[in-house]
């Protein structure tokens, strides 16, 4: 599936596409440290590898990335639980819009994607994400798409020498 927003073109990412997709990542892990449960630190010296591992296409997860001619300028993966009692739930991660490229659609064509191919998964009923309480914008696009709150975990994320709050966001995605 791909999508366009006036210059920006978006689809799943694909191990080729994994040295842009690591660019990005440290680059937002730098710039925003407060918005991801990893850290440049954690995940600088990563062997290329391992970032692919994480772009290899399954039929019901996958990284979405938009692209402005040719530049990975946003991101955002899907997952999905594995053991059987949970399956029915995925989870967004990672979402993550470079600088340049933020008011422009970009993370909303990126929730597009990847709310299709969850809606496209059998069993798949909601989906959750945790972002940082304190990340306006990215509350309001959430909630834009239906997201609802569903918990607000105090200190739930040391940064440097504070912590930061985290909200849980909820969708349903399936009827009973």
């Amino acid at each position: 599936m791909t999508t366009t927003v006036s210059a920006v073109q978006v689809r799943r990412l694909v191990p080729a596409d994994a040295l842009a997709f690591q660019a990005l990542r440290l680059s937002g892990l730098q710039a925003h440290p407060e918005a991801f449960g990893s850290s440049y630190a954690e995940e600088k010296d990563w062997p290329v590898e391992r970032v692919r591992e994480w772009l290899t296409v399954r039929p019901d997860t996958g990284v979405f990335g938009a692209f402005e001619n040719e530049r990975l300028v946003g991101v955002v993966g899907l997952g999905r639980q594995t053991r059987a009692n949970f399956a029915h739930v995925g989870f967004l991660w990672g979402m993550y819009v470079h600088t340049d490229a933020v008011g422009r659609g970009v993370g909303r064509a990126l929730l597009d994607a990847a709310l299709a191919l969850a809606r496209s998964q059998p069993g798949l009923r909601h989906l959750t994400l945790q972002v940082n309480a304190d990340n306006r914008a990215a509350l309001a696009l959430y909630q834009s798409f239906g997201f609802v709150e569903i918990g607000r975990e105090p200190d739930a994320m040391r940064v440097g020498n504070g912590f930061c709050d985290d909200i849980r966001m909820y969708l349903p995605i399936a009827t009973r």
